[in-house]
């Protein structure tokens, strides 16, 4: 059903619930079309530095997925994720990585890896989603090349204000990114 505007040229009107979503072709709604768009952020590359930071998370997010292709680090130390609100948290988190003989928890963040060894290349990706307003859960695996391995993670962290911001960092804070990349893609 249409409706034409008083006084107008002919420009006719959808009214509300008169089109379903199989009438709209795929290729029709496009991310960029949509007011809460799936985003894929600018990868950077793990060579250097001790932490790598994603900033600038619009406050409508609801999931955020972290990948990491081939990321080591110059000295042993397991892989962190912080979120933050404003500045990175650095407590409050509940998580625990494991492989297949051991586990490691933490509380400073997400922990992703168990043993991290400083020749081990990780790749793989961790999604953190919005269970309800300021709590965060997160999950994933890992593929561990050096030691031929899979990590597997999981754990929650409940923020102070709208999460903002992502980490990838170690444990120590001190070992540096010496190999890979890493991004992430958040949506609504």
């Amino acid at each position: 059903m249409t409706a034409t505007i008083s006084g107008d040229t002919g420009i006719d009107l959808i009214q509300d619930g008169a089109v379903a979503t199989a009438d709209i072709a795929n290729g029709a709604v496009t991310p960029a079309k949509q007011s809460q768009p799936m985003t894929l952020g600018t990868a950077q590359a793990t060579t250097s530095g001790t932490s790598i930071d994603f900033t600038g998370i619009p406050s409508w997010v609801k999931r955020i997925t972290v990948m990491l292709n081939g990321v080591s680090t110059n000295a042993a130390s397991d892989l962190l994720i912080q979120i933050g609100s404003g500045s990175v948290a650095t407590s409050g988190y509940v998580s625990r990585a494991t492989s297949v003989s051991a586990q490691t928890a933490s509380t400073t963040g997400y922990i992703l890896t168990q043993a991290q060894a400083a020749a081990d290349l990780c790749s793989g990706s961790i999604v953190i989603s919005n269970l309800s307003s300021l709590v965060w859960v997160a999950g994933g695996n890992l593929n561990n090349v050096g030691a031929n391995g899979i990590f597997m993670s999981a754990g929650h962290c409940t923020l102070a204000g709208s999460l903002d911001r992502v980490r990838i960092t170690t444990v120590s804070g001190t070992a540096v990114f010496d190999a890979g990349s890493a991004n992430i893609l958040y949506e609504g």
